[in-house]
């Protein structure tokens, strides 16, 4: 790699206080004019408008400062962030991070989608109202299914909403009672087992054969009269794409259950496979990942549910219909499972990723697709020549599609260096998003990328030599691999053990004053 000169990488490093620790009393950085004294001649005083027992007993408690300070100290923040509009961070395993253009950005921010107010009248939001009917039909076409929901807040909602209609379902054909257990498999997405568990199913897991996914045999075998249905993804985070998956399904069927297909990594199928031909009842995507938005850590997210056209009756209400002049909300859905959320997804997320698939258009979906297999088979094959002690379990010599989970536990156990060392360390070159895995770990010292569609052969290269030049550095200076990040405004933690104790924890300002006067 002696053609990719590594970056000389220093991140700004403020030690940044919290806004409200840079409050002084009296501070401000903006006073409202008085209203003219005509307005409030018509107005009269508008305290009398306010009911009594809306009215705070004392001011909010919001920092004080001045509008230099304040712009400072967001910069300050901007500069100590590392993300995909600023460096090379090829994707995150399983999540599809990629690259956002920036005019939809603008496209989500015109008042008249900022401005909207989901209690508008529908005669108001008739534009809105068709982008997200127009969506769903572009996604019954990608999938295969015959109805969309827009509801879910992400991929995980739409698992548990899925999980509902799965608990509707067997109710009304009187077998609720008898069908309790979800089948599902150990690389499949923790949600995919933690969603129908919260929704009062048992979960079977099956363990990984040779073939990095479970054996048809063991499918046979975990279902039964008991069966309610399987909850699984297709290509799973091992990358390899399985290929018996429609006898999956028709296993689980011929048992009376339905097959619920996890979308989430979908990016790699885009034109080319759809849930529908492998015979699943019921699909998701996330939106808010592969089409285009922003991950949004955590949110804002949008994850669709797709079903068959026997289970649309289950779905979240009010849908998005059209009877040939007008869009409206369908409220009236009395077998629906009801209201998931408040409203519809988030609009912003929708418009984003309407502007992203319009634009693209159906050849050049399936290119992203396309290009995706190949930037990550490039970089896996880049990986393995460079690094002897990386391994890709599970089918040896078999293609991955749009990831492969790696395994670092030779260079461990050569030197003690792990994958969480080496995941801070990358920071140090200006690099974000190395992934581990899922907890728990099934592959020893793990390591998840994604090489997306948005990435150029040079960026391939840079992460490709990066993780050359930290592997050598396990071998002849391991001490700056396990103390690392040097150059970042992060730092390791001195006591990781805060991370798993919600009694250390503080979300908010006032969580933080609370904990630390008792300390």
């Amino acid at each position: 790699m002696e053609d990719v000169k590594l970056r000389n990488f220093h991140q700004a490093h403020w030690n940044e206080p919290i806004i409200f620790e840079l409050s002084v009393p009296g501070r401000r950085g903006l006073i409202p004019p008085a209203p003219d004294e005509d307005i409030k001649k018509e107005a009269g005083d508008a305290k009398n408008l306010v009911p009594k027992g809306m009215f705070r007993e004392q001011p909010p408690a919001l920092p004080e400062l001045d509008q230099k300070r304040v712009l400072a100290h967001y910069i300050h923040l901007a500069q100590e962030t590392l993300g995909a509009n600023l460096c090379n961070d090829i994707s995150q395993g399983t999540c599809t991070m990629k690259y956002n253009p920036r005019i939809n950005e603008e496209l989500a921010a015109h008042p008249g989608i900022a401005s909207l107010h989901p209690w508008q009248d529908v005669d108001t939001v008739q534009g809105i109202l068709q982008m997200y009917y127009e969506f769903e039909e572009i996604l019954k076409e990608i999938s295969g299914m015959d109805k969309f929901s827009l509801h879910p807040q992400g991929g995980a909602h739409a698992v548990y909403t899925a999980a509902s209609i799965m608990r509707a379902y067997h109710r009304d054909r009187g077998e609720l009672d008898k069908r309790r257990e979800i089948i599902s498999a150990a690389f499949t997405h923790p949600c995919d087992h933690a969603a129908p568990a919260t929704a009062g199913f048992r979960l079977i897991i099956l363990p990984p054969s040779e073939n990095g996914y479970p054996s048809i045999e063991a499918v046979k075998a975990a279902v039964s009269e008991r069966t309610a249905g399987m909850f699984i993804t297709n290509p799973e985070d091992t990358g390899i794409y399985n290929t018996e998956i429609d006898q999956f399904v028709k296993i689980v069927h011929d048992a009376g259950g339905l097959c619920f297909y996890d979308q989430a990594n979908a990016n790699v199928l885009l034109g080319i496979a759809r849930a529908r031909e492998a015979g699943f009842d019921m699909c998701h995507f996330n939106i808010h990942k592969t089409f285009g938005t922003p991950h949004g850590c955590s949110g804002p997210g949008l994850g669709a549910l797709g079903v068959r056209d026997y289970l649309a009756k289950y779905l979240p209400f009010p849908t998005v219909e059209y009877d040939g002049e007008k869009y409206y909300l369908d409220f009236d859905r009395p077998e629906s499972v009801g209201k998931i959320r408040q409203f519809q997804g988030p609009a912003g997320v929708l418009v984003r990723a309407y502007a992203w698939i319009r634009a693209i258009g159906q050849e050049y979906l399936k290119e992203v697709s396309e290009i995706s297999t190949i930037n990550h088979n490039y970089l896996q094959k880049k990986l393995q020549e460079l690094i002897p002690e990386i391994d890709v379990p599970y089918a040896p010599g078999r293609r991955r599609l749009e990831e492969a989970r790696y395994c670092w536990q030779k260079l461990f156990e050569a030197t003690g260096v792990s994958t969480t060392d080496i995941m801070r360390r990358v920071g140090d070159f200006g690099l974000q998003h190395y992934w581990t895995s899922h907890h728990p770990w099934v592959v020893p010292e793990p390591m998840t990328l994604e090489p997306c569609e948005s990435y150029g052969k040079e960026d391939l290269d840079e992460y490709a030599a990066v993780l050359k030049h930290i592997r050598d550095e396990a071998y002849s200076d391991p001490e700056v691999v396990k103390n690392a990040p040097h150059k970042c405004a992060s730092h390791k933690l001195a006591d990781e053990s805060a991370l798993d104790d919600p009694k250390r924890w503080a979300t908010t300002w006032r969580a933080y004053v609370k904990k630390k006067g008792r300390t």
